[in-house]
């Protein structure tokens, strides 16, 4: 068994294709088919059912956890050995997702810098998908994103950052912040950043539960849709990491929806597997967790399922 297949397996299990495996691990088709052979017949087993589509098979269920944690160990031994080697400090690349540049990454890096001053720190912004392209790619050390896993990386997830509903409180004139979706749905809302998995999740909120969200505006960025709510033209899904300081002060307030899963996002930090991280990267993380347990945690509820009249 070596590490290539298992990362092959996991890659396989993860995206439901060799295409797509291949795609993420930057390597053919027939390679990814190859390790995925040899690790089968090493096991004596087969590990995906292979028909329309492909899934794991029993014996690939089992195996899975198994695989998730030898990578796991891998990734700690040769983080161990790295250690032992002298420090050249000097640079630290960070790539992190937009919202969390603009509402976490400014108290981190303030914090990091006065422990750190000497250490040069360079930061890129993007989608979470971007931060995985350029932690793959060797252009950041380590990845700040939001709910992102991928079998080339270790994922850390450090807290639940929802999508809330807020609003200013003169627009809410009702005594209970508790509504149904389909009363959410006749509001003014507002989204952002149209075909991101935000935009995907809020939007598809209301097409699984056949409404039409009344849309008044759609724009790029989450602080814009955040200044368009502050200014009361109307009420948006948004990051609780966005809009913590605000609801702890009452300036916006968060409404509940009592038939509607929440639309759970979680905060996590990332890095290669393949690729220890530097002293310096390790320093980041510690002042990262730290900073992000001062944050309010959004509160936890019970959801009422929708009744549908028959």
């Amino acid at each position: 068994m070596e590490i290539g297949q298992v990362e092959a397996f996991l890659a396989v299990g993860t995206f439901g294709g060799f295409r797509r495996a291949a795609e993420a691990l930057r390597l053919t088709q027939p390679a990814i088919s190859a390790r995925i052979r040899g690790l089968e017949q090493s096991l004596g087993v087969p590990l995906f059912e292979r028909g329309q589509s492909v899934t794991l098979s029993a014996a690939g269920r089992a195996f899975k956890p198994h695989a998730e944690q030898l990578l796991q160990t891998v990734a700690l031994a040769r983080q161990a050995v790295h250690d032992l080697r002298p420090s050249s400090a000097g640079a630290l690349r960070i790539a992190a997702a937009l919202s969390i540049c603009t509402y976490l990454l400014p108290d981190v890096l303030k914090r990091y810098h006065a422990a750190h001053p000497k250490v040069t720190i360079m930061v890129r912004s993007g989608h979470s998908k971007e931060v995985l392209e350029m932690v793959l790619r060797d252009e950041a050390d380590v990845g700040l994103a939001r709910s992102l896993h991928h079998p080339e990386v270790e994922t850390l997830s450090l807290r639940d950052d929802p999508l809330v509903l807020v609003g200013v409180p003169e627009a809410w004139p009702h005594r209970t912040r508790r509504v149904r979706l389909e009363d959410v749905a006749d509001l003014r809302l507002i989204l952002f950043d149209r075909g991101s998995s935000d935009w995907t999740l809020s939007h598809g909120l209301f097409r699984s539960a056949g409404l039409v969200p009344n849309v008044v505006m759609e724009v790029e960025t989450i602080e814009t849709a955040k200044r368009m709510v502050e200014r009361g033209v109307g009420f948006a899904f948004l990051p609780h990491l966005a809009v913590a300081r605000e609801v702890s002060a009452g300036k916006l307030i968060a409404i509940d929806i009592l038939d509607a899963e929440r639309l759970s996002r979680s905060l996590d930090v990332i890095h290669p597997r393949q690729r220890p991280l530097s002293p310096e990267a390790v320093a980041l993380l510690a002042v990262v967790r730290n900073a992000v347990g001062q944050v309010d945690r959004p509160r936890a509820r019970r959801v009422r399922r929708r009744q549908r009249s028959r």
